[in-house]
Parts: structure tokens; C-alpha cells; sequence
């Protein structure tokens, strides 16, 4: 048996080094708990500017709103970075393997990612977003398929799928294809329906699913940040709804609504097997004569360089 940790909590928008302080007490706490995994939320550094509307209406942007996504913008990390290095020095310190949300900044373009850490600190891998959803399409770009990863960690092969990702039958099913183990879902989501999703998940494709999601007020926001929530610090602007299933679709920790909190789970691998037995839906359930997924892995570059020699 192994325990896996759902982490909810709010980070410090555009205030990343607080955030990171913040990341390396919540990863000391769950390692105290005995956690070999800790799944932050989506977005967790850099943050999730909710409700924030960037000055942009169809066919306007205002200069207000450039200078907050400037702000955004500085608030992100890139990858490899010294911020990326304290996420990994986190994960070595305590022994933990990490899944983290974070805002990757590449040149001018901000990308909703999650990195894979294992428990010696080194990054396995990282996925892109690829469809952020609604206005999220104003400040995000889109990821492709080069960052679809499934990793191998001590607590077994782990993925990724953020937020409404999780609605995405055809990208659930080339996750199920790579092996998935321990299906981890960062979110901001914080509805009801979304551990309904996180059920059928569980269930569809025979894994453990660790979903975490943030846990924000307004105080953890800038005083001059405008949204239409109010300026009570004590209002709840995202309230949470983590959640741990086991792969018959029970809750092994159910969601919790109620404040931050580290949700932790005992995790058997073996009743993956058990659920397979009966339902393998990239396996002996399939019907590749009728149905077959076709997926395009390769980097999607808006430059490309060729080398030219004079012969």
C-alpha cells in the first residue's frame, strides 16, 4: 500500500516567491503524513486570476488590462528556471513525488502546465494545456501533443489532466492507452459534478484518480484587483472540491469544501488488475476494427530551422 496526498490550497497570486514558500510547507505537512505523492492544484504557481476579465471585450483591449497581464505575465516561471529548481528541491528534501500545477512562461506566451517531479527532485516531464477553456483562451496558449506524458514513479505510472481536460473522451483514452496508474486531475473546478467526472474516470479506466483543487479567498489576492466577488477577505472565490477515488469508483477521500486541507489515501495498485478483469477499455473491451484513435505527438512550432550548406 502506498499513500497519495490531494493538495488544496490557494496560492498567492502575483506573488510567486510567497507561493513557493507556501509549496515547501505544504510539502513538508504531507510528507509528515507519510505521502509518497502530493498532487497540487492547477495553476498553483503563477496562479488562477478568477473572475478578472484583462480589460478585453470583442474587438478592445484596454491599456489597464495590458498591464495586468504584465503582471501575469512576470508572475509565471519558465522552464528550467530557479523556481522550477525549488519545486524539484521540495520534492528531493522530503521524499516525495510531486505533481504540480504552474504557469509556464515561454517568450511571450503563458501556458497552463503541470510538472512530474519524482522523490529525487528530478523533472520527469510536463503537459501543456490543450484547450484551456472560455476566457481562459485570452491569457493561455494551447499545449499539443509533444507533452501527453505518462511517468514512471515509486508510486506507479502517473498522468495528468487539468480541469475540463478531464471532459476530453479522446484524451482520457490515449492516457488509458500509455498505462495510466494514478490518474491525477489538478483543477480549479470546485462544482459537484466535477467529482461526478472524476468517478466515471476512476471507473472507465481502472486507476486511482487524486484530484486537487485551490482553495482561494479573496485576501489572497491583491487589494487592487478588481473581480466582481467584493472586497470581503473572508469571501471564498474557489472553495476547493479535492477528492480521491480508487478504481471501482469509490471515494476513498471524499471532497472536501471546507477550508485548505491535504486529503491522503492508501493506494493498492493490484486492484487495477482486479478491475481490468472485466473492463479494459484500450484492451479486450475495445473494438479496434470499428473505432481507433489516431494521435499527432509531434512538436508544434510556429518556426522551424533548416541547416543550409553550400555544396
Amino acid at each position: 500500500m502506498t499513500l497519495v496526498g490531494a493538495v488544496q490550497a490557494g496560492s498567492l497570486i502575483f506573488d510567486t516567491p510567497a507561493t513557493l514558500d507556501k509549496l515547501d510547507r505544504l510539502v513538508a505537512e504531507g510528507a509528515s503524513l507519510g505521502a509518497e505523492l502530493l498532487v497540487f492544484p492547477e495553476a498553483f504557481v503563477g496562479g488562477y486570476p478568477k473572475g478578472h476579465g484583462f480589460g478585453a471585450v470583442v474587438g478592445m483591449r484596454s491599456d489597464e488590462g495590458r498591464d495586468w497581464f504584465r503582471r501575469y505575465h512576470d508572475s509565471a516561471i519558465d522552464l528550467p528556471s530557479v523556481e522550477s529548481d525549488r519545486i524539484g528541491a521540495a520534492a528531493r528534501e522530503h521524499g516525495v513525488n510531486l505533481v504540480v500545477g504552474i504557469i509556464e512562461r515561454e517568450g511571450g506566451t503563458l501556458y497552463c502546465t503541470i510538472v512530474f517531479y519524482d522523490k529525487a527532485g528530478s523533472l520527469l516531464g510536463k503537459h501543456r494545456k490543450l484547450m484551456p477553456t472560455a476566457a481562459e483562451r485570452l491569457i493561455w496558449g494551447f499545449g499539443d501533443g509533444s507533452t501527453m506524458p505518462v511517468v514512471d514513479s515509486s508510486v506507479g505510472r502517473i498522468g495528468a489532466a487539468i480541469c475540463w481536460e478531464n471532459y476530453l473522451p479522446l484524451y482520457r483514452t490515449a492516457l488509458y492507452d500509455k498505462g495510466i496508474e494514478v490518474w491525477c486531475a489538478p483543477t480549479v473546478d470546485d462544482r459537484e459534478r466535477f467529482a461526478i467526472t472524476m468517478r466515471h474516470i476512476a471507473i472507465e479506466g481502472r486507476c486511482f484518480v487524486v484530484s486537487a483543487g485551490q482553495y482561494t479567498v479573496r485576501s489572497d489576492y491583491p487589494d487592487d484587483y478588481e473581480t466582481g466577488f467584493g472586497n470581503d477577505p473572508e469571501t471564498v472565490l474557489i472553495r476547493g472540491g479535492s477528492c480521491i477515488v480508487g478504481p471501482d469508483g469509490e471515494f476513498l477521500a471524499a471532497p472536501h469544501r471546507d477550508g485548505e486541507t491535504i486529503l491522503i489515501a492508501d493506494v493498492d495498485l493490484g486492484e487495477i488488475a482486479r478491475g481490468k478483469f472485466d473492463l479494459d477499455v484500450v484492451g479486450h473491451y475495445a473494438r479496434p476494427d470499428v473505432f481507433r484513435l489516431e494521435i499527432n505527438e509531434t512538436p508544434q512550432v510556429a518556426v522551424r530551422s533548416t541547416e543550409w550548406r553550400e555544396q
